[in-house]
């Protein structure tokens, strides 16, 4: 099935359909399936999208996971690399992993809304998503709309349980709420993403820059990636050339009713809006004492992450314990829709 989940798409599989070897997955099946071939961003040859928010895939199955309903591993296909990268998950993706297991029979579904417990591969930690399911039918239409996505669907609830340093091993990887990389400061954080948060106007930025002039600015990506190279073994994440984590977010102050105004670089080219698992890592940053990106009083439960295309709410349940954040849960609001099913031929 391909289904949009969130503000990205992608292509979706069950587990037992495709080898277990995870290199074969990723070289000789999705790759053919995307239609991705080296040094051709076209994807031509495939449903691949051509652009990075559209050319992702999920592998579902039932969990191994005592607490999980179903395994979800996903994979970012490099466009034009001949690549797929499975150092991260995805957020958006994942909004649409409790429509697929319902819609195929991995999950059966309540009325009038189905609760799956999704264990996420990639990096560990139980995602709750709630789905809008009267009579037991999956519901796609509504009234529920997120930036960066035309018109309106039904909602999905997406709670993630105990993320916090799921790839990189805390939720401060340096052990530092503030480091300093090539004279810039940054604070690195990894709540379900790996990020790097940078002030825009320490590069000379207002921050509110388009998509298309920050992509076409090659001097300030390769001042980013460098940063990024060295930042990459400080966050246990090793040497980072070759993968999609960290993020870098250049962050500005809010432009409108947000906590601040983003633009992220994911990690080569920026954004039209940000990933669901990024923008938790940016919302809890906004709450950890001694960040780049603190506020003085968040004495708020919802933060509003502002992005090129709008905004992303996130909802944290966290707490201050002997000076340092310890989030117990983080909530968005996504949609998803299912856009076709059908024989795809490799």
């Amino acid at each position: 099935m391909q289904f949009r989940g969130g503000s990205s798409k992608g292509l979706f599989v069950l587990s037992k359909d495709l080898p277990e070897e995870i290199e074969a997955i990723k070289h000789t099946v999705l790759l053919a399936m995307e239609g991705t071939t080296e040094g051709d961003p076209r994807q031509i040859d495939g449903l691949g999208g051509a652009h990075s928010l559209t050319s992702k895939a999920a592998v579902v199955g039932p969990s191994r996971h005592p607490d999980a309903d179903v395994d979800y591993l996903f994979l970012q296909v490099v466009v034009g690399k001949g690549q797929v990268s499975t150092g991260q998950t995805c957020g958006n993706i994942l909004a649409g992993v409790a429509p697929f297991a319902i819609e195929t029979g991995l999950v059966k579904a309540s009325d009038p809304v189905t609760r799956v417990r999704v264990n996420m591969l990639n990096t560990g930690g139980i995602c709750e998503v709630l789905v809008e399911t009267p009579a037991g039918q999956v519901n796609y239409a509504g009234t529920a709309s997120i930036d960066g996505v035309p018109g309106t669907a039904a909602p999905i609830i997406c709670n993630y349980l105990d993320v916090a340093g799921s790839t990189c091993g805390a939720l401060l990887p340096t052990g530092n709420a503030l480091d300093v990389v090539d004279g810039h400061q940054l604070t690195c954080i990894d709540n379900g993403m790996p990020v790097v948060l940078l002030r825009a106007a320490d590069f000379g930025l207002s921050g509110y820059e388009s998509v298309e002039d920050l992509t076409k600015n090659v001097e300030l990506k390769a001042k980013i990636e460098r940063i990024r190279l060295k930042v990459g073994p400080l966050m246990n994440l090793g040497d980072v050339a070759q993968k999609t984590v960290p993020k870098m977010c250049l962050i500005a102050p809010p432009k409108y009713d947000g906590v601040l105004h983003t633009r992220m670089f994911i990690p080569h080219v920026v954004h039209d809006a940000i990933g669901v698992l990024a923008a938790i890592s940016v919302a809890t940053a906004v709450v950890v004492p001694g960040s780049i990106a603190q506020l003085l009083n968040p004495d708020v439960s919802l933060f509003s992450i502002e992005h090129p295309s709008g905004e992303c709410t996130v909802q944290l349940d966290y707490e201050l314990v002997d000076e340092k954040i310890v989030v117990k849960k983080a909530g968005v609001l996504r949609t998803a829709r299912l856009l076709s099913r059908g024989e795809l031929f490799v």
